[in-house]
């Protein structure tokens, strides 16, 4: 996902990507608003997982695939309808994929530790899959110093940007009104995953600035 995105995009596209946030936001939103005044606040935020759960049942059996958004929507459903079962408060249903890119954030910013942090893995896997040198390739860029320093920033700002999403969207769902929270949150969301992708493009276009240089010097 961080090095398959070039901007501009079809109009198919930009259409599926309309209707996934209807699906995952706006539809769980009127979900919720028909559903509170006739199950309460724990029943209606349960109806209101079902629009992106059909969702994704449809993307399995339409292409055998799930959408990494409606995915990410899954498993906070998951995370979120296990922890009302141990006891947990109705609202962390509203952190829904919240939670899951809040663990991703972390695991960014974690990875920095490593030797290879967890953009290497992403960006290699991506290249290796594009050609049969991808992997050979990617491996001797790493030991360009511009390269390796872009994919140490890029791990960096995808984990602060993932863990500050997660956290603001914690704050809002234990104080604001569950509708409110309901109507603003993908705005967040959007914004934040936007401002990282168009950062993710900025440095792709560095890193290849990067690899043209170090290629032509081999």
């Amino acid at each position: 996902m961080l090095f398959a995105f070039d901007g501009g995009g079809s109009v198919p596209q930009r259409a599926k990507l309309i209707l996934e946030i209807i699906v995952n936001f706006l539809l769980p939103w009127l979900c919720y608003r028909y559903g509170e005044p006739r199950w309460g606040e724990a029943g209606a935020l349960m109806f209101s997982a079902l629009p992106p759960v059909l969702w994704s049942v449809v993307e399995l059996l339409r292409f055998r695939r799930v959408d990494a958004l409606s995915l990410l929507v899954l498993l906070g459903i998951g995370l979120s309808l296990l922890a009302m079962l141990l006891g947990g408060d109705a609202r962390l249903l509203l952190l829904r994929e919240s939670l899951i890119t809040g663990l991703i954030g972390c695991g960014f910013l974690l990875s920095l530790a490593l030797r290879r942090p967890l953009v290497f893995y992403l960006a290699r896997a991506t290249l290796a899959r594009e050609s049969e040198q991808g992997r050979e390739r990617f491996e001797q860029l790493w030991r360009v110093d511009g390269f390796r320093r872009a994919i140490q920033q890029m791990t960096l700002w995808w984990g602060l940007g993932l863990s500050l999403e997660a956290g603001v969207r914690a704050y809002l769902a234990w104080t604001w009104p569950v509708e409110r929270f309901l109507l603003v949150a993908p705005f967040i969301s959007y914004g934040v995953m936007g401002g990282l992708c168009l950062m993710t493009l900025l440095y792709r276009r560095r890193m290849r600035r990067e690899a043209a240089v170090a290629m032509a010097a081999l």
